[in-house]
């Protein structure tokens, strides 16, 4: 995130953002086992899995999108778990951005 928006948010005291707050929760071992465990949900998982790959890599959604050749706003869609729109190409661009492997199950 930029410099601005941490100053804006800390001038009009809107809290910590999602990220930082999240950083700081991993770090509780507990915490960290619960939030890797599959849900059960495909698109949350999904959603997940990309948010908690990119965060692995130290990777912004603007830096994962210019390697995927998209925008920002399609990596912050694709980490949003109501999103129902993945398609399986961009899937693949994104977990080769991330050297991750793409897996699809039935079970």
């Amino acid at each position: 995130m930029s410099k601005n928006f941490y100053k804006i948010n800390r001038s009009k005291r809107l809290g910590v953002p999602f990220e930082d707050d999240l950083e700081e929760r991993l770090k509780d071992p507990e915490f960290k086992k619960a939030w890797e465990e599959p849900t059960g949900d495909v698109y949350l998982d999904t959603a997940l899995g990309i948010s908690m790959a990119r965060r692995e890599k130290k990777m912004s959604q603007s830096k994962l999108a210019n390697k995927v050749g998209t925008s920002q706003q399609a990596i912050a869609r694709l980490e949003n778990p109501s999103y129902k729109g993945r398609s399986l190409s961009t899937l693949e661009k994104v977990a080769q951005a991330l050297g991750k492997k793409l897996e699809i199950k039935f079970s």
